[in-house]
């Protein structure tokens, strides 16, 4: 498989768990072939955890549960294929799977063999059951692991979705969490970086764990690239906990992220309403677009997150997610959106839930988006006003605070005032367009802004690890309590992981 974009699906864990069965997943093939999802891009059908027999075989290797699968899965995976699709099958980097089943551990050049000779395009490999090794962080020990499927998998085909990350998220420190998804990227094509989002019938709050999942994906753009995605993991369109703005603005916010739309639903019962989203073409173009950019934050209150992403052809995403209890309208400028205001300057704005387009040049006005609901557009400059320079929120991603500008900077919860907007530039320079125009500096052990000089104490890089790295002092902005100071850059420390707009 090996898409160059975020792979679009089915999977059955959130909507069935272990309740599975081989007609689970031929009805799921023939409602995507009839619905029209299949056509739209939803091509991988994948079966999770419980599929297997509970012993492998005697040469040692993975077989299927015949009550479950009486006709086996090479025959389901011709069904899936003759129907123009891609099959993807789910194991464990530990000696069991999460569900109690066989791992892969120590068998990883076997078990891929195998899933291989089944025709299977895409694995799954959860991180369950992995068992510390004397000396070795767990970090360690997972990233030896994953890593011995890097070799194995790219001659075979198979997408490799790792879910090692998952296995790291602590609320008290992601130190091992950044690690983690440092090096994902180099052995896979996607990796599930957080909690397993609500399953069907959950207790809690349904629409708290997708804002969970969808909170630790803003965390991560940085991360995300050509050929590898962040994945904040399944669409959950149909579950009863959530309201329809709700699955709405959970498959705009994922497409806005290009995450990997895979449905976790009972395809077959979903209604007109559902399919009414899931095949929207333009939010479907938004989540494929061939830069696979992700949205960061170009503010976020108590009652707003607006999010902006970069588009092929000179195009901007603007999605505004009301996470008020009430309906609201809010107005965002096309200059926050880093696009040029002036004279000559128009852009078409098309709202992607109605196909309508406007015709604007100073603003987008988002009207009556409802509690919970998202806006998202598509803003497509005219021939005289291509350029843009990104623009948004400067945030620790460990506590989530605002850089804001002023002499010194300063860090607090982030409030969508003017003084916690930058530009950045392609030289490096961090810009505060609405607080004096000034820029990101350091001036002997404090971090400052002051007028634009393109010196190297102006001048900062910003990679995968996370890290605003000082050009003249090699050293990294860090925040302590409520202050921003330049320190010694440290190892995934969680006061130097920060986020910028891209």
């Amino acid at each position: 498989m090996l898409s160059p974009t975020p792979p679009m699906g089915f999977n059955d864990w959130a909507r069935f768990e272990c309740a599975i069965n081989q007609t689970v997943f031929t009805d799921a093939v023939d409602a995507m072939v009839s619905t029209g999802l299949r056509d739209v891009g939803f091509k991988l059908v994948t079966i999770d955890d419980c599929w297997s027999d509970h012993n492998r075989t005697s040469n040692g290797s993975l077989t299927w549960d015949t009550k479950l699968f009486p006709n086996g899965l090479l025959w389901l995976s011709d069904y899936i294929h003759k129907n123009k699709m891609d099959f993807g099958i789910y194991s464990d980097a530990g000696t069991l799977t999460c569900g109690g089943y066989q791992g892969s551990y120590d068998h990883d050049e076997m078990d891929a063999k195998t899933f291989a000779s089944w025709g299977v395009d895409y694995l799954k490999l959860d991180g369950c059951n992995v068992d510390s090794v004397p000396g070795q962080s767990d970090e360690e020990t997972y990233r030896q692991i994953y890593e011995r499927w890097h070799p194995i998998l790219p001659p075979l085909n198979i997408t490799f979705s790792e879910s090692a990350p998952a296995y790291f998220v602590n609320d008290k420190n992601l130190t091992d969490w950044y690690k983690v998804m440092s090096w994902v990227p180099k052995y896979g094509q996607l990796a599930r970086h957080s909690y397993d989002i609500a399953t069907y019938g959950s207790k809690g709050s349904v629409w708290e764990s997708v804002m969970t999942n969808y909170g630790y994906n803003l965390r991560l753009a940085r991360v995300q690239q050509k050929g590898f995605y962040n994945d904040p993991d399944f669409i959950i369109a149909g579950d009863p906990n959530l309201t329809m703005d709700e699955q709405r603005s959970q498959f705009a916010l994922w497409s806005s992220f290009s995450a990997p739309l895979i449905l976790s639903s009972d395809i077959p019962a979903l209604t007109k309403e559902h399919l009414a989203f899931l095949t929207n073409r333009d939010l479907i173009a938004l989540d494929q677009d061939p830069l696979v950019k992700q949205a960061t934050l170009i503010s976020q209150d108590e009652d707003f997150d607006v999010l902006a992403k970069t588009l092929a052809k000179g195009d901007r995403a603007l999605t505004i997610l009301n996470k008020g209890g009430s309906t609201a309208s809010l107005t965002v400028t096309l200059e926050k959106l880093g696009f040029h205001l002036g004279q000559h300057c128009a852009y078409h704005v098309k709202d992607l839930w109605t196909g309508k387009t406007s015709l604007q040049a100073n603003k987008i006005v988002a009207s009556s988006i409802p509690s919970h609901g998202t806006a998202v557009y598509r803003v497509t400059p005219t021939a005289q006003c291509k350029q843009f320079l990104p623009g948004g929120q400067i945030f620790n991603a460990f506590s989530l605070n605002c850089v804001g500008a002023g002499n010194p900077v300063w860090s607090a919860k982030c409030n969508a005032t003017d003084d916690q907007f930058w530009k950045i530039s392609p030289q490096g320079t961090i810009l505060a367009p609405f607080a004096g125009n000034a820029c990101l500096s350091v001036k002997g052990s404090s971090v400052v802004t002051e007028n634009c000089t393109s010196a190297p104490e102006q001048i900062w890089t910003h990679g995968v690890a996370g890290y605003l790295v000082n050009k003249a002092t090699k050293q990294c902005l860090t925040e302590k309590n409520s202050s921003i100071r330049i320190a010694k850059c440290g190892d995934e420390l969680d006061s130097q992981v920060f986020e910028i707009p891209l």
